[in-house]
């Protein structure tokens, strides 16, 4: 499969993290209003910072490459948000975004590896 875009791959991936953590904070959270409240603390641009800091480890190269590219971008940032922390979950939402893409199966190792995290 033809690579695609770094900012259609952190588009994808924020769909693709957003829909895991309602997925597995469903159960957790039966309220809507808390629901939402739970799932907002999850994809805010911090919290995926976190999870990026904890599976740098055990990228490969081409990830640690797709990661420093996608980091790199240009991407406008609110003022209330720390650049920083909006570039390493941009970052984090393309190598999602990338593994949903071209390969499922390590995208399911890390989010098993992330699922306790999210169930905090």
């Amino acid at each position: 499969m033809q690579e695609i875009n770094l900012r259609n791959y952190a588009h994808l991936g924020d769909a693709v993290w957003e829909l895991f953590v309602r997925e597995h904070l469903i159960e957790k959270c039966v309220r809507p209003k808390d629901l939402h409240k739970c799932t907002t603390d999850k994809v805010k641009s911090s919290f995926q910072a976190s999870m990026l800091e904890q599976i740098d480890d055990e990228l490969t190269e081409e990830e640690q490459d797709l990661k420093r590219r996608a980091r790199n971008m240009e991407v406008p940032v609110a003022r209330r948000n720390n650049q920083n922390e909006y570039r390493q979950a941009t970052a984090f939402e393309a190598l999602l975004g990338y593994w949903y893409r071209e390969d499922k199966i390590r995208l399911k190792y890390f989010f098993d590896k992330l699922l306790s995290e999210i169930l905090k």
